[in-house]
C-alpha cells in the first residue's frame, strides 16, 4: 500500500525547525564567545551520583543501568553502590590532583540516604544539579503529569534543603523527558537542563513559563555509553576525550569559545582498572593553557552575559 499523503504533512513545516521549542541556527555562524581570562575551551566535568533501587518498578520505562536480573539483583545493585562507597573518592582525589572543578548531578534520595557522602562531596566544592528522586523515576512519555510534578518538586525541595544550594540545573535520569518536563522544571525554579544532546553550546529552550537554557552534555563520550554500551576499551575512551578537546580547541581558535562536557559515573570509571584512564584524560586537558575548568552554572553565566 502507498503511504497516506497525510503522513508527510507537518503543521509547522518551515525552514529550520518543525516546532517552537527552540530556534534553528548554525553553530559556525553564531556570535563568538570569549571565556574568562581569554581561555578558549570551557571544561565541564559532570559526575552523576545515583541510587538504583534493588527492585525497580520500571514505570513507564526502565532506565539504562537499572537492575536486570531477578530480585534481588545483588550483582548489579552492589556494583552501582561501589561507586558511592569507593569510586567517588578516587574521583575526588583525581579532581584535586588536576585542579578540576566538578559539577555533581545527585539523586535526591541518595543525598538523603548517604549524608556522609553528601558532606564529603559538598566539602570538596562544586555545583549540585537536580537528578530526580532516584534511578527508578523516569521522566518519559506515558507518565502522569501530576505524578511527574510531584517527583520534580519533591526532588528539588529535598536536594535544596540538604545541600544549601539553589540547585539551578537539572539532568533527567537517562536523559528521558515527557512532554511536560521542561514546563515543570521551569516552574520549579530550574534555569537550565542537560537532557538534549544536539549542540556544542547553550541555547534557549522555550516553555510556557519562560525560557530554559539547554546545556550540552553529550552522550557520545559518556563513560557508561562508550565503555559499557559500545564496549570500547578504557584507553580508547580517554583518547576520544582528548581528541574531542583538541578538535574543540581548534574550532574555538577560529570561531570563538567552545565547551567540552564530560558525563562520568563513579561506578564505571572509579574502578581500580579504569581510574588511571580518567586521570590520563584529566591530565591532558588540565595541561592545556587555553582550557578553563568550571561548573556548569558558572559556564552558563559567562555565556549568557555575552548572549
Amino acid at each position: 500500500m502507498a503511504l497516506d499523503p497525510d503522513c508527510m504533512v507537518y503543521p509547522k513545516r518551515r525552514y529550520g525547525m518543525d516546532h517552537d521549542r527552540y530556534a534553528w541556527s548554525m553553530l559556525s555562524t553564531r556570535k563568538p564567545v570569549a571565556w574568562p581570562g581569554g581561555k578558549k575551551l570551557a571544561l565541564w566535568v559532570n559526575v552523576s551520583l545515583q541510587h538504583f533501587p534493588m527492585n525497580p518498578a520500571g514505570k513507564p520505562v526502565k532506565l539504562p543501568g537499572s537492575m536486570t536480573m531477578p530480585y534481588p539483583d545483588l550483582r548489579h545493585f552492589t556494583l552501582r553502590d561501589y561507586g558511592n562507597r569507593v569510586g567517588i573518592y578516587r574521583f575526588l582525589d583525581a579532581f584535586k590532583r588536576y585542579g578540576i572543578k566538578p559539577t555533581f548531578a545527585i539523586n535526591a534520595q541518595l543525598a538523603e540516604r548517604y549524608p556522609g557522602l553528601l558532606r564529603d562531596v559538598l566539602d570538596h566544592g562544586g555545583e549540585v544539579l537536580g537528578h530526580s528522586w532516584n534511578m527508578d523515576t523516569p521522566h518519559a512519555g506515558g507518565l502522569d503529569e501530576a505524578t511527574e510534578a510531584d517527583t520534580i518538586a519533591r526532588s528539588l525541595d529535598r536536594l535544596r534543603a540538604l545541600t544549601g544550594q539553589p540547585v539551578r540545573g537539572w539532568l533527567s535520569p537517562g536523559r528521558l523527558e515527557s512532554p511536560n518536563t521542561p514546563e515543570l522544571l521551569k516552574s520549579n525554579g530550574i534555569d537550565y537542563f542537560c537532557d538534549w544532546v544536539n549542540d556544542d553550546m547553550p541555547y534557549r529552550f522555550h516553555t510556557r513559563h519562560g525560557d530554559l537554557w539547554a546545556m550540552p552534555l553529550p552522550t557520545e563520550i559518556e563513560d557508561r555509553f562508550v565503555i559499557m554500551d559500545n564496549q570500547h576499551a578504557e584507553a580508547s575512551w580517554a583518547q576520544q576525550v582528548i581528541d574531542a578537546g583538541q578538535m574543540l580547541l581548534a574550532e574555538a581558535r577560529e570561531q570563538g569559545g567552545r565547551i567540552l562536557s564530560l558525563s562520568i559515573h563513579p561506578w564505571v570509571l572509579g574502578q581500580p582498572h579504569r581510574i588511571k584512564h580518567l586521570e590520563t584524560a584529566l591530565a591532558a586537558l588540565s595541561a592545556e593553557p587555553e582550557v578553563w575548568c568550571a561548573g556548569a552554572g558558572e559556564i552558563l553565566d559567562a555565556f549568557v552575559s555575552q548572549a
